[in-house]
């Protein structure tokens, strides 16, 4: 099938990837221009994963106030070079995170962020409540195990659906920027305020 160059053109306007890159995606892809998404992201994924190890020490402190000053988000987004930092793509995904952070109030940047008591504390209170709903014992901890993957959907950053296309995650958000930027990018911590809350833990 012959490729032409607006199928490439809207291709890299919707990814950021390369246009040889489109190209070839979407000669794999027969054309259909969603499996060639597909094979970009994952082909993003592979490029992401060897960008990982590099240092990324530029970026940008990202302020975001919300609801007429009723809660405020500062967030650290670092990548390799100043240049990039500069860039709008760059500062857009900052602040992109940031309106994220706002509306859904995750607790921690990644899986790893969590601590181990919480998730002791969050396996507790599920398998409790599958006893109280008069669930099989031998089906617990698989019930357990489910709430524990949806909490973590729900408190870490990385793992939630992006406020304005629940179908991609901050990850795949976060894969992509680094694709198109060609660099490696780190959401490094946040902090979220709302106003009134309690300040104790």
């Amino acid at each position: 099938m012959a490729i032409t160059t607006q199928q490439i053109k809207e291709l890299r306007e919707a990814t950021g990837a390369g246009m040889l890159d489109c190209r070839d995606a979407l000669q794999k892809s027969d054309g259909d221009f969603d499996k060639a998404v597909d094979i970009l992201r994952e082909k993003g994924l592979a490029k992401a994963a060897k960008r990982s190890d590099r240092e990324a020490s530029e970026g940008v402190i990202e302020l975001y106030s919300h609801g007429d000053g009723r809660v405020g988000v500062i967030l650290e987004v670092n990548c390799e070079t100043d240049f990039v930092s500069r860039s709008e793509a760059f500062r857009e995904f900052a602040h992109e995170v940031a309106l994220q952070i706002a509306a859904m109030s995750p607790l921690v940047v990644s899986e790893e962020d969590i601590p181990e008591a919480a998730l002791e504390r969050e396996r507790e209170i599920a398998a409790n409540q599958a006893k109280e709903e008069g669930k099989p014992e031998n089906i617990v901890p698989r019930i357990v195990e489910g709430r524990i993957e949806k909490y973590k959907d729900e408190v870490v950053l990385l793992r939630q659906g992006y406020i304005r296309e629940e179908s991609k995650t901050i990850q795949d958000m976060l894969n992509e920027v680094i694709v198109a930027l060609g660099e490696n990018i780190v959401i490094r911590r946040f902090q979220r305020w709302e106003l009134g809350e309690s300040v104790s833990e």
